[in-house]
């Protein structure tokens, strides 16, 4: 309806759908996951890939000296050695660009360069955090292997056992693949092997085949290049899996595999139902398991997505936590910044998936140093040596913004560029073994916890 009353001689001369001269912003993904990754530079010259050693502490000497053993050069001593354990680090290259005509431009309806490369930007960010985050879940390569992944070493039976036999088929073998030894993570061979839980009882694992055509039911929504999708493929034992232990849809647990939290105890997350919300209770176990892993009091950081968040607010302890504070930031403005001793961060980017009708929800509790980020040295050199030389090179938050003069014809042509060099990896704390941390667990991942929840 119009708001003005003019003749109709005069109505031709009020302009209709006046094209406003400036770009709204479209909607963007909340990220989060990067910022727990402690940064390390990796040097030019070395390869690409670094492999990190870490160090174990020793087992406190608790037995007195026996004083008739107290004689000789050694004084009845002997050398004890610590244990080390070692972890891969690969870089790859990340890049995208857009191109832009600079006199043709001019006619549109604001800076085009100006909005490409606050686009340049925002896509640079969410390419890393989408890397930090699929490391920290789905693990990193090794080979033809993977490691790591707070999700890796927990599956299940895909297909009953027709007779007890030493192979069995899974739904996911990531975390099941590689094996310590010798402080270096190795393929699981008969000479170096792994115990697993298969329904009830625990076998030895000598073998880890993957499918040739990948039938994993872990599918993770939003994941167009399916870095976080399981892996399926056999899992091959010494000794024959019953027909009980084999059956579908039973529990398979790498012995070393980290902990993942279910409410009522669910075996895996396609045993979860309507109802199997996030609750106080699941959050306070999975802080319980990172401090008796760690040794660490400090506080958590705490990913999770907006409907996680929620429904923490329909759980009982909850309620009753915050029961006649309705003045409290937590029920005024719908915001947990810190409780349970985590620090509540939001994200759009949390692991979905869809099963049996459901959404299975994936927050994780994080601890200091679950993630590793390495950062190529050669980016800040060349960004040095560029400077000025038909092209403007910046770099932000370890990433180079580079905007290239035109080389067309017509001078007209520039491109907007981006590019990281760099890798993420979970590493692994195989040596905190309860001769040192008595209340911790044999995972070899000990730094995060993730929760499984509808």
């Amino acid at each position: 309806m119009p708001i003005q009353n003019m003749p109709a001689q005069l109505q031709a001369a009020i302009q209709q759908g006046f094209l406003e001269t400036e770009f709204q912003a479209g909607l963007t993904s909340g990220l989060a996951y990067r910022k727990i990754a402690d940064r390390e530079p990796v040097a030019i010259n070395i390869g690409e890939s670094v492999t990190k050693t870490r160090f174990g502490y020793k087992a406190p000497a608790t037995t007195p000296l026996m004083p008739s053993a107290n004689t000789n050069l050694d004084n009845g001593l002997t050398s004890s050695p610590f244990a080390i354990e070692q972890y891969v680090l690969n870089i790859n290259q990340y890049a995208d660009t857009i191109d832009l005509n600079i006199v043709t431009s001019q006619v549109g309806i604001a800076n085009q360069a100006l909005v490409n490369a606050k686009n340049n930007g925002f896509q640079a960010r969410q390419t890393l955090d989408r890397l930090a985050r699929n490391a920290l879940f789905g693990g990193t390569p090794v080979g033809p292997a993977t490691f790591g992944g707070y999700l890796g070493g927990n599956t299940r039976v895909r297909t009953t056992l027709g007779s007890a036999g030493p192979t069995i088929a899974v739904d996911d073998v990531r975390g099941f693949e590689l094996a310590l030894s010798n402080g270096t993570f190795s393929p699981v061979t008969g000479s170096n092997t792994a115990q697993v839980l298969v329904g009830a009882d625990i076998y030895t694992l000598q073998g880890v085949t993957r499918d040739a055509t990948n039938v994993s039911t872990s599918v993770i929504t939003g994941d167009p290049t399916g870095a976080l999708k399981g892996i399926s493929g056999a899992l091959t034992f010494t000794t024959s899996v019953s027909v009980a232990d084999g059956t579908a849809g039973n529990v398979v647990v790498h012995q070393n595999g980290p902990l993942i939290v279910r409410p009522s105890n669910r075996a895996t997350w396609n045993n979860l139902v309507a109802g199997d919300a996030l609750t106080a209770a699941t959050i306070q176990t999975a802080v319980a398991q990172l401090r008796a892993n760690t040794g660490s009091d400090e506080t958590f950081d705490f990913f999770l997505d907006p409907f996680s968040m929620m429904s923490l607010y329909r759980d009982q302890d909850f309620k009753l936590a915050y029961q006649g504070q309705y003045g409290s930031n937590e029920l005024r403005h719908g915001e947990i910044f810190q409780l349970y001793g985590c620090n509540f961060h939001q994200t759009n980017e949390a692991p979905l998936q869809s099963a049996n009708g459901l959404t299975i929800r994936r927050p994780i509790i994080v601890a200091q140093g679950a993630l590793i980020e390495g950062d190529f040295a050669g980016m800040t050199e060349k960004a040095m040596d560029w400077a000025g030389e038909n092209a403007d090179i910046v770099l932000s938050e370890g990433v180079a913004q580079v905007t290239r003069a035109p080389l067309d014809r017509l001078q007209q042509i520039i491109a907007q560029s981006w590019f990281w060099i760099g890798g993420f990896v979970t590493p692994s704390d195989a040596t905190a073994t309860q001769n040192i941390i008595p209340t911790a667990s044999n995972a070899y991942l000990k730094r995060a916890v993730v929760i499984e929840h509808v």
